[in-house]
Order: C-alpha cells, then structure tokens, then sequence
C-alpha cells in the first residue's frame, strides 16, 4: 500500500519561494564578485611590480607582458621549454645573452633564470619585435617563431600580401601561441 505524501501547507510553499528568491538576489549580487575573484585567479597578475616597471621602460601593455608569461611559462620561473627557452618569459640562452648585450639587465651578472632579469629581457626582445614589425600579431610570431621566420613569411606572397602582416602563419603551433596570447591579453584588459 503507497503512502499518500502531505500536501505542502500554504506557508511551507511561501517559505520556500522566499528562499529560492532570497538565493536568486544573493545570486545576483554576488556572481559578479565570484566571477570576477574566479578570473583572477586564473589570470593572476605575480611579479607585478617588476612587470610594471620594465613595462613602463619598454612602452608596453602589461596586459600583453602577462599574456606571454602565461602562455610561455604559466609563471613558472623554473620552466624549460623542450627548445630549451628558460624562465617566465621562455627565453633561450642564446637569445638572453644577446638581448642583455643591448639592454642590460639591473643586475648584470643575473642568469636567464632570474625573475627579473627574465621579464627584463623578455620585455626588451618584446620591444624590438614590435619596433621591427609594426604590430603585436607579427612580433608575437616572431617571439615564437623567430625573426628570421617571420621576415620569409613576410616576403611570401602565400603568407602576406603586402609585405608587412601575416595573412597566414604556416607553423600551427606558432598559430596557436599567436592567438592563446592575444586572446590572455584581452583577458587581462577586461579583468583588470
């Protein structure tokens, strides 16, 4: 035999739809706090006053500067790249030593691991790229790729046909980074 279920009392139903509405303004008030605690923790802003200063000395976006570091390090300072880049801002040997002959780090003798002496240089090569191809899209290729790469790009009409933007980037992973960064960029300007 079923056990007929009570009917909920008038009350019961009122103390119920005050507590689904009372849950919805709390909902309502406080999802934008959470959403915006939630991106920031997944787009964190570490090494900020370094990030700041060299931005500031390379007249650059810090959203740009974060947007690398999280897609070439994920801000681990330790990181190595299987093409051996180091650091924040993923840098190889190579490239840091020549990049410090041009724009020396604070502490001169910091190695490519250094937090600082990374984003220092990381910021400067980001710099030149810029200067030398006119926009974030190519430099950011060009950070990845190299500038060699980039230059032939460039000159192919398969791949740019004026000569100064990339129409089409033949290396998917190159692609790929291209747009993770500028897409992480965004993320910081509309988070911060």
């Amino acid at each position: 035999m079923r056990k007929r279920r009570k009917k909920p009392t008038p009350r019961a139903r009122w103390a119920l739809a005050a507590a689904v509405v009372l849950a919805l303004a709390l909902l309502v008030i406080f999802a934008p706090r959470l959403t915006d605690s939630g991106m920031r923790a997944l787009y964190p802003r570490p090494y900020r006053a370094v990030v700041q200063r060299e931005a500031r000395e390379f007249s650059l976006e810090e959203a740009l500067v974060y947007g690398v570091m999280k897609c070439e390090s994920g801000f681990d300072p330790q990181a190595v790249s299987h093409a051996d880049a180091h650091g924040l801002m993923q840098l190889t040997q190579r490239t840091f030593d020549w990049i410090s002959t041009l724009y020396p780090p604070e502490d001169e003798g910091a190695g490519v691991l250094d937090e600082a002496a990374n984003i220092h240089c990381g910021c400067a090569l980001l710099r030149l790229l810029l200067d030398e191809f006119g926009s974030e899209r190519e430099a950011l290729a060009a950070y990845n790729a190299g500038m060699g790469n980039v230059a032939r790009w460039l000159e192919d009409p398969a791949y740019s046909e004026d000569g100064a933007t990339l129409t089409a980037i033949p290396y998917p992973e190159t692609a790929a980074y291209v747009e993770r960064v500028l897409n992480a960029r965004d993320m910081y300007r509309r988070i911060y």
